[in-house]
Parts: structure tokens; C-alpha cells; sequence
């Protein structure tokens, strides 16, 4: 038997060019195992869930159920928001009338008070002073009794200052001067016994930081308080637009979609519409006439108690100003002088008669302001009262001027026919107008912030009950496509 010969030639190597079945590579190009894939294209991005839901909101409005959802939705969010914008509304504006009544006016006339006690502290320091060694028991007390107040109220208005406001600054600055001021009195007091000139000394000291630095710093108060009234004023009397806007807003709506529903079944009435409708007319009348009553009252009490208030203030600051410096001319006995237009002038009576002019226009504005008999009668009286002090002031002036010391002090704090009388009066005049104007204010005030009451609430309650009733009302609709 014979055999093939063997070839000398070597097996093909596996991935050679020219081998059987494996096509032959172009120079330099990598074999197509090694080659990078082709670019896959990228997957589509992911639409946002805003997107998402406006597209099944798209798709469901396509649909008369899928409508009716909508706006069923849309009624329950409008009167819903209606009934929040007017709980929050209205709650603001009851809270600013509570502070107008409870907190704003009772410090601005605390303030008030600081700043007479103040002044009527200094006027009966001066009375005490006159009678000489023999004190009068009477000035003495109400020195005492107008210190002790001025002191409460101080605590009181540090009590509800803000911190780090100008009434804080204020207050503790008042705080600092007083006790200075006792001291100096004490002193003067102290001299005065002994005969000694030097009391008047330091009474005129004791009056003029009085004068300069103590009663100014009460003025700033009671203006610092009086803003804060005005604010008060200011939130709880606008007209809540907005929530009035969105009522509207919402009973359009409504009654748009009872006539769709009309159109598209005749049938009236929707009861579930029509319950949400009452809800929502109730409290949209609630809140127009609640406010509307609410304002009234209280510009009512603006009108008719703070501004008569105001005035008469001013004019009790005035005749207590008029009457310290009536008693101090004769203290001073001419020492201090003041020019004007280069004549030279008592410094007290100068400062009596700027005085009696502020204290006479005040009284004829409080008249005018006055809404009653009750206002009316103790400004009259405290009218003639003043006028009487000036005739009284004129002659005890003359006796000063003529040298007559004694008969001048007769005049002027005499047991009988003495301008002291006159003083009085004026004092008891005005101090029983401010306690008819504040029982005015008060009732006013009062009958204001009661018209808000329980509307917050109430406006929230309807509400509900107006947003359930449009979901049940377009659920009724709904139940006929089942």
C-alpha cells in the first residue's frame, strides 16, 4: 500500500489572510470583533410630573365625567380659598380693633397721664412752696399722690414698650429724671422750712428740669403712643378687597356652572350647587355687613372719643402748665426774665399767658367737638371757669407789679376768691369731659370689634360647608355616567 507523499508546506495559521473561510483584513483596520459598536439612540427623557398631569388633565377635559371632576375641583378650591382669605382678613382686622380698645388708647392715655401727673406734681411742688414754712397738707398730698402716679405709670408703659423702641428710650430716660427731680424739690422744701433764700433756688432748678427735659420726654411718649393708636386704627379699618374679590369670584362661578348643568340636563335646581351657593352668599353678606359695621363703630369712636380725647388733654396739659407758671412768678419775684422783639418780660407770666391762649383754643375745639349735652355742659363750664381765672391772674398781676407781694399771693392761692379756685374748676371741668369722651370712645370701640367677632370662624365654617356642597353637587351630575 502505498501513501501520499507529506507536503513540506505549514498549516495555515487560524486568522491569516488567505486562509479557507476567513476574509483577508485591509491593512491597518482592526478586526471587526475589535471594532466600537454603532451609536445606540438615546431613550426618550422623562417627562415631569407637572407635564404628566397636564396631559391626563387634557385627556379628561376630552370627556363630559372628566369636566365635570374639573370643575367640581375648580368650585371646592375658590370657595375654599374665599373662606381662607376672609378668616385671615378679617382675623387681623378683629385683632387690631381688640388692641385699639384694650392696649393702644389706654396707653396713649396713660401717657396722657404721666404727662399731667408730671405737670401737676410740678404745680403743687410750687403751691407747697408759697405757703412758706407753714406747708399746705393739701399740696403736700397731691404732690405725693401725682409722684406715686407718674411712677405707676411709668411701669405700666415699660411694660409694653418694645424693646429697643423710642418709647423704651423714653421711658427709661423718665425713669432717670425722676427721682433727680424729687431730690431737688426735697432740698427747696428743706431750705424753704429754714428760711433760707436758697430754696427758691433750687425750686426754679427743680422747674426748669421739669420744664426742659422731663415734661418734653412725657410729650415725646404720649406722641409715640398716639402713633401706635393711629396704627391700630390703620389695620383694623380697610376693606378687605381681596376676600370680597374672591367671593365674588367664587358666586360667579358657581352660578356659571348651575347653568351648565341647566343647559345640559333642564333641571333648575342642583341642590348640591345651590347649597354651596347659600354658603357662600351667607358669608360674603357676613363679611360686607360685619365690616361695614365694624368700620362704623369705629371711626365713630375716632371721630367722636380720640379726637375729643386728644384736645382735651392738650387742654389740661395747658391749664396745668398755666397755673405752675402763675405760681412761680411769685416764687421767681421777677429773677427770671425773657426778651421778646426786644423787650424784656416776666419769664412766667410770658409762659402763663402762651398758656391760657393754648388752653382757650383747646376748650372752644372740645365745645365744638362735643356730640351731647353730657360732652358739652363741663367744657362750657370749665370755659367760664377760665374766664373768670383771667380776670382773677389780671389783677393779682397788677398787686405783683405795684410791689403788693402779699396781696398778689392772696390772689393766687387765698383761702377765698383766689385764682386757686379758678384752677380747680377747670381741672374738674376737664377731667369730667375726658371721662364722658372715653365712655364714648369705649362703647364705640367696643360695638366695632364686636362686629368681627366669631366672622373669622364663621366665614371658615361656610366655607366648608359651600365646598362640599359643590363636590356633592357635581357628584350627583357625576353618578349618571355610572
Amino acid at each position: 500500500m502505498t501513501h501520499p507523499p507529506k507536503s513540506s508546506a505549514a498549516p495555515p495559521q487560524a486568522g491569516a489572510a488567505g486562509a479557507p473561510g476567513i476574509p483577508a483584513q485591509p491593512h491597518g483596520r482592526p478586526p471587526a470583533a475589535t471594532r466600537p459598536a454603532a451609536a445606540q439612540p438615546a431613550p426618550p427623557a422623562r417627562r415631569t410630573a407637572f407635564a404628566e398631569g397636564a396631559e391626563r388633565l387634557r385627556a379628561a377635559a376630552t370627556t363630559e365625567p372628566g369636566r365635570l371632576r374639573i370643575i367640581g375641583a375648580v368650585l371646592a378650591l375658590l370657595v375654599l380659598g374665599f373662606g381662607a382669605v376672609t378668616a385671615w382678613q378679617t382675623s387681623t382686622r378683629a385683632a387690631a380693633a381688640d388692641d385699639v380698645l384694650r392696649r393702644s388708647q389706654p396707653l396713649s392715655s396713660g401717657a396722657a397721664g404721666i404727662y399731667r401727673s408730671l405737670a401737676d406734681a410740678n404745680t403743687a411742688a410750687a403751691g407747697t412752696f408759697l405757703a412758706g414754712g407753714q406747708e399746705d397738707a393739701k399740696s403736700r398730698n397731691q404732690y405725693e399722690k401725682d409722684i406715686r402716679e407718674a411712677a405707676a405709670g411709668l411701669v405700666t408703659a415699660a411694660a409694653n414698650a418694645e424693646p429697643g423702641s423710642a418709647a423704651e428710650a423714653t421711658v427709661a430716660r423718665l425713669n432717670r429724671l425722676l427721682p433727680e427731680y424729687k431730690g431737688l424739690i426735697e432740698r427747696a422744701r428743706t431750705y424753704n422750712r429754714q428760711g433760707y433764700p436758697v430754696g427758691g433756688a433750687y425750686l426754679r432748678y427743680a422747674d426748669e428740669k421739669m420744664q426742659k427735659h422731663m415734661l418734653p420726654a412725657a410729650q415725646a411718649l404720649y406722641t409715640t403712643e398716639n402713633r401706635r393708636l393711629d396704627a391700630d386704627y390703620g389695620d383694623a379699618t380697610p376693606y378687605p378687597w381681596a376676600a370680597i374679590g374672591l367671593g365674588l369670584l367664587a358666586l360667579a362661578a358657581l352660578g356659571w356652572a348651575q347653568h351648565r348643568v341647566y343647559r345640559r340636563t333642564h333641571r333648575v335646581l342642583n341642590r348640591g350647587l345651590v347649597a354651596a351657593t347659600a354658603a357662600t352668599t351667607a358669608a360674603l353678606l357676613w363679611l360686607a355687613v360685619g365690616h361695614a359695621v365694624a368700620r362704623s363703630g369705629l371711626d365713630g369712636s375716632y371721630e367722636h372719643g380720640i379726637r375729643s380725647l386728644n384736645v382735651l388733654h392738650e387742654a389740661r396739659i395747658a391749664a396745668l402748665k398755666a397755673r405752675g407758671n402763675e405760681n412761680l412768678s411769685l416764687v421767681a419775684r421777677g429773677a427770671d426774665t425773657v426778651t421778646v422783639a426786644g423787650q424784656t418780660y416776666d419769664a412766667h407770666y410770658y409762659d402763663f399767658d402762651k398758656d391760657m391762649a393754648v388752653l382757650r383754643e383747646a376748650l372752644s375745639e372740645a365745645a365744638r367737638l362735643a356730640d351731647d349735652d353730657a360732652g358739652t355742659a363741663p367744657v362750657t363750664a370749665a370755659q367760664r371757669d377760665t374766664a373768670v381765672w383771667q380776670r382773677r391772674h389780671a389783677a393779682a398781676r397788677a398787686e405783683d407789679e405795684n410791689g403788693n407781694y402779699q396781696q398778689a399771693l392772696d390772689k393766687v392761692i387765698g383761702a377765698k376768691g383766689a385764682t386757686a379756685e379758678c384752677f380747680d374748676g377747670v381741672d374738674r371741668g376737664l377731667e369730667k369731659a375726658i371721662g364722658h369722651e372715653r365712655a364714648e370712645f369705649g362703647q364705640a370701640a367696643g360695638d366695632g370689634r364686636d362686629a368681627l367677632a366669631w366672622l373669622p370662624q364663621g366665614a371658615a365654617a361656610l366655607a366648608v360647608l359651600g365646598a362640599a356642597g359643590a363636590v356633592a353637587g357635581i357628584g350627583r351630575r357625576l353618578s349618571e355616567y355610572r
